[in-house]
């Protein structure tokens, strides 16, 4: 069974839409450089921030038309498109490889880059010895690692931080042994030529070794996708903002994270264009697991993703952790175009009407369960939403945003959710789930010094308000010193990699009504386990 599910992902694989690409010179680097990024608005392909930006180290110095002819020879072009991906074919600095200099020159590369999210490194020949013997110890911010006919590593850096890898071609059984002791690896799989090992702890720190010297490049590369590279990203928000970038080295190594293929989670996506009235052309995207299609009518849960401002509108359901969430319990996820950006701008009302136009065409939701979840600006009309739409969500959560101020763009003004929450009061009940960084700079969290404006503290005191609580009139971080609110189930969650979180409940009676998480030393973006 697993060698026929290989053999359609493979197939499929053959059949994607190739890139029309066309190298450049890259300039302002030590060494000549040909770059290919692809800058197409395409809303069948992914979201862009996270796809992959794959750097070539090839066996010698190649021209331009030598190097688009090895990335062809790779199949990447297969990728590029589909994935909104990069290509970069990186000649040494001098005639030949040198550990130092060429390392200098990554370095360089990777500063020039800035916000790297899934950098994969790609070795040939002499290529892939340097890769071995110098990128594969310094690869704190790279996603996995391809290396061909290289040399093996000759001596293991101490603290060298584990990397996915694809080993083929000669000496592979050689190379692989490294990167096994380096990844702290252990043997998973073995269908010869191919044998995979992971670590225990972290299942994406992978590698995978073929023994096949005969396999073409592309046949090596299509290999590498499937069973290593198309697994994974990296992600980096320790003290910082991921998308504000940073130096070489600087934050430590960076988090593993899954790079998502709905289909290979059984989920369905479907992009959506459709009219909507009063509204215009809108844009949405559906994520449907198989068991939500056939469900009953009225069984199944919707949850409404809101992207943050100016965001891409996949921005939620590939990085926050819905999708993955939603194949396990079976719900309907839908991520609105929201905020316009080249379609029709939504709003409250535009939101509350798309909902309805789901309801309609999916019979199978349970209109007493529809949520709302958004990022930064999404996380601001997410807890709008549950204030002003209170008869159409069952709960609402925000993620590095909070309740509006006045002048805000994308919502009613603060003086008017107020007056709702205070009319609403001892009527309804709206469970909330607020959840920051404590680092965030774009989006502060609540502290000593700003918690009279602070966004996050005055939606605590909405929601206390509208949900018949006693209001928390100034905070107290004598009682709490992260929140400064006194909480139930107070707890401090560690997580698999590392970083841990703050939360606590409020309740109404033996009702969990509001959720407070703070995710310690963390920037403004996502934060995967705090989808529960």
């Amino acid at each position: 069974m697993k060698k026929l599910v290989f053999t359609i992902l493979l197939f499929a694989c053959f059949f994607q839409v190739r890139a029309e690409i066309k190298l450049t010179a890259l300039e302002n680097l030590p060494q000549t450089g040909y770059v290919y990024t692809d800058t197409v608005k395409n809303i069948h392909g992914r979201f862009s921030p996270y796809s992959p930006y794959f750097v070539v180290y090839p066996d010698k110095p190649c021209s331009l038309q030598e190097a688009d002819s090895l990335v062809r020879a790779l199949g990447l072009d297969s990728y590029l498109g589909r994935y909104s991906g990069s290509v970069c074919v990186v000649n040494p600095v001098g005639k030949t490889y040198d550990n130092q200099s060429d390392l200098s020159a990554f370095e360089t590369l990777v500063n020039k880059l800035s916000v790297i999210s899934n950098l994969k490194v790609i070795g040939i020949g002499r290529g892939a010895t340097f890769v071995n013997e110098s990128v594969a110890t310094h690869a704190d911010a790279v996603a996995g690692i391809v290396t061909l006919g290289g040399k093996p590593l000759r001596k293991l850096k101490d603290g060298a931080a584990g990397v996915p890898v694809y080993v083929g071609g000669k000496n592979s059984q050689r190379v692989a042994a490294a990167y096994v002791k380096q990844n702290d690896a252990a043997l998973v799989s073995s269908e010869k030529p191919l044998t995979v090992y992971a670590n225990s702890e972290e299942p994406l720190l992978r590698v995978a070794v073929n023994t096949d010297e005969k396999m073409t490049l592309r046949a090596s590369m299509d290999e590498a996708w499937q069973t290593m590279l198309s697994r994974n990203y990296r992600f980096n928000n320790y003290k910082h903002t991921w998308y504000t970038g940073c130096r070489f080295g600087e934050y430590g190594p960076y988090e593993l994270e899954p790079y998502i293929m709905p289909e290979q989670l059984g989920v369905e996506r479907r992009v959506v264009e459709q009219e909507l009235e009063g509204c215009g052309l809108c844009l949405w995207y559906e994520y449907h697991p198989a068991a939500t299609l056939k469900a009953a009518p009225g069984t199944v849960p919707l949850v409404i993703l809101l992207h943050g401002n100016n965001n891409d509108p996949r921005t939620q359901s590939e990085t926050s952790g819905f999708i993955e969430l939603c194949a396990e319990e079976n719900f309907i996820v839908v991520e609105l175009e929201w905020q316009g950006n080249g379609y029709a701008f939504m709003g409250a009302d535009g939101i509350e009407h798309a909902v309805y136009t789901l309801l309609r065409k999916y019979p199978q939701i349970d209109a007493s369960r529809i949520y709302a979840e958004g990022l930064s600006a999404g996380g601001f009309m997410a807890t709008s939403l549950g204030i002003s739409k209170s008869h159409l969500f069952a709960a609402v959560g925000g993620h590095s945003g909070a309740l509006v101020t006045d002048g805000y763009r994308f919502t009613c003004g603060a003086e008017a959710l107020w007056a709702q929450c205070e009319q609403k009061r001892g009527c309804v009940e709206m469970p909330y789930f607020s959840v920051c960084g404590t680092c965030d700079e774009v989006v502060p969290f609540v502290s000593r010094d700003n918690w009279q404006d602070n966004v996050f503290f005055r939606a605590w005191q909405a929601y206390q308000t509208m949900n018949g609580l006693e209001v928390t009139e100034c905070p107290d971080f004598e009682v709490d010193a992260t929140f400064g609110v006194k909480l139930a189930d107070r707890e401090t969650i560690r997580t698999e990699k590392g970083i841990t979180m703050e939360a606590g409940v409020l309740y109404k009676g033996n009702i969990p009504l509001i959720k407070l998480v703070a995710v310690n030393d963390y920037g403004h973006w996502n934060f995967k386990p705090a989808r529960v």
